[in-house]
């Protein structure tokens, strides 16, 4: 690849991500939503949008810059619900699973690791 395409790669994922995190930042300033009502929203807006068709060629564009915020985790989920419902039914309701199984055992994992190495405290003690 060219440096400037390198460049240019960084820029759209950087300008796409930004944006995303810009309207949840402004949905956290204006309104009374918890942060975990704002993480199904975001997720929830992902599978909509790649029922939809409109989440993959933003994928395209963008690459991680789409994947990345917890949209993308809407976006891969319902992205593997459809391929495994083009298998069946079984693998409908099994193929988000296997799709995001390597992303769910990574935080789970890595979660443990820095539980052992640090001491957990609640945020007011």
């Amino acid at each position: 690849m060219e440096f400037l395409e390198i460049v240019l790669m960084f820029v759209k994922a950087f300008a796409v991500g930004g944006l995303i995190c810009m309207i949840a930042q402004i949905v956290i300033n204006f309104t009374d939503l918890t942060a975990g009502k704002i993480l199904v929203i975001f997720m929830l807006a992902g599978i909509a949008l790649t029922a939809l068709g409109l989440y993959q060629p933003l994928v395209e564009f963008a690459g991680a810059g789409a994947t990345v915020p917890i949209s993308g985790f809407g976006y891969l989920l319902a992205n593997g619900a459809m391929r495994g419902a083009q298998v069946g039914l079984f693998e409908a309701l099994t193929g988000s699973l296997a799709a995001a199984s390597a992303g769910i055992s990574a935080a789970v994992i890595f979660s443990f690791i820095m539980a052992l190495i640090f001491k957990s405290h609640t945020k007011y003690n």
